[in-house]
């Protein structure tokens, strides 16, 4: 537990910085004579004005414990950021204040100065490099597993990541909920299992057998889906999704997955993917591929008369154009 009364949580990602008030909100509660009528106030910096935020830091009456959150810090003004300096250089008695700054913006100077003045820091960064940050995502699912008390293989993790994407987010809560599901007993087949459950995924299953040219397997695994009562529209935003990345991955040409992931805005495992399918793919496929999808799109909603048609006889078409 910390006796610090300035923090300085630093970063933009959003679970990692309510993480981090949390705790400082939780520590204030336990060192506080009456954790329940903790006094806890948020007001955005960047938008509020001087008056207001002199009132909300100005010492009270009998020094109780309270927290004062500034949130969206970077935005502040002048004046508003030499007022939270020169309070945070010397708080009143009982006030705990937590700065959010995300490093950059108007007040970027606002870090350093808070540095000075004592601040506990609260590292909510992730790292920009696609590379870098592929790494960071990996370590944050390992904690999120060692936190709940389980350990897990690194297949696991990266059965995870694949399943789920790097919003931390999310992450989170599939980390959770798999801890929970299995009883902290976690392996391969049990992240397979709990995910191949999920429509969605059901969807995302046809458009990979349709992009590489499984055209059995794929009719196969969209009457299943069909049968199972996956929305037409999910089917088809599914096989969009999968073509589209395949031409967006196959123009970027070759390279790195993690450097290019960054640039094409995709988690590197799905770079990977969309490199190795791309290599079946004629350009003039693609373009083929793009127009069905286009098509497709309007079909399940509502230009065609018989949706499942539509759907069976776009998968089929594009199962067809690979080489």
């Amino acid at each position: 537990m910390s006796d610090t009364s300035l923090h300085l949580v630093l970063g933009e990602e959003e679970l990692l910085v309510e993480r981090a008030v949390a705790r400082i909100v939780a520590d204030v509660r336990a060192r506080s004579g009456d954790p329940t009528d903790l006094p806890v106030s948020r007001l955005r910096a960047g938008d509020a004005g001087v008056s207001e935020l002199a009132e909300l830091l100005s010492p009270s009456l009998f020094a109780e414990e309270r927290v004062v959150i500034l949130e969206a810090a970077a935005e502040a003004g002048k004046d508003a950021s030499a007022l939270i300096l020169e309070v945070a250089g010397d708080l009143p008695p009982g006030v705990t204040l937590v700065v959010v700054h995300n490093g950059a913006g108007r007040a970027k100077a606002m870090v350093p100065a808070l540095r000075k003045c004592g601040a506990e820091e609260h590292d909510c960064m992730v790292p920009a490099k696609a590379g870098e940050r592929a790494s960071w995502v990996r370590g944050f699912v390992h904690k999120e597993f060692q936190a709940a008390g389980v350990r897990v293989s690194g297949e696991v993790e990266q059965l995870v990541i694949e399943a789920v994407g790097s919003d931390l987010r999310e992450l989170a809560a599939a980390c959770s909920q798999l801890v929970a599901d299995t009883g902290g007993k976690i392996d391969a087949a049990a992240v397979r299992r709990y995910y191949s459950g999920k429509a969605e995924i059901s969807g995302f299953d046809v458009a990979e057998k349709a992009v590489t040219g499984d055209t059995a397997g794929a009719l196969e695994a969209l009457r299943w889906a069909m049968l199972r009562g996956v929305p037409h529209v999910l089917l088809a935003d599914a096989l969009a999704d999968a073509v589209h990345t395949i031409a967006r991955v196959g123009s970027a040409g070759r390279g790195d997955p993690f450097a290019l992931a960054s640039s094409l805005g995709m988690p590197p495992w799905k770079v990977k993917k969309a490199q190795g399918q791309a290599r079946t793919w004629a350009p003039a496929s693609i373009g083929t591929a793009l127009g069905v999808v286009a098509a497709l799109n309007a079909d399940v909603k509502g230009a065609a008369a018989d949706a499942d048609y539509a759907l069976e006889h776009a998968v089929r078409q594009i199962a067809q154009l690979v080489s």
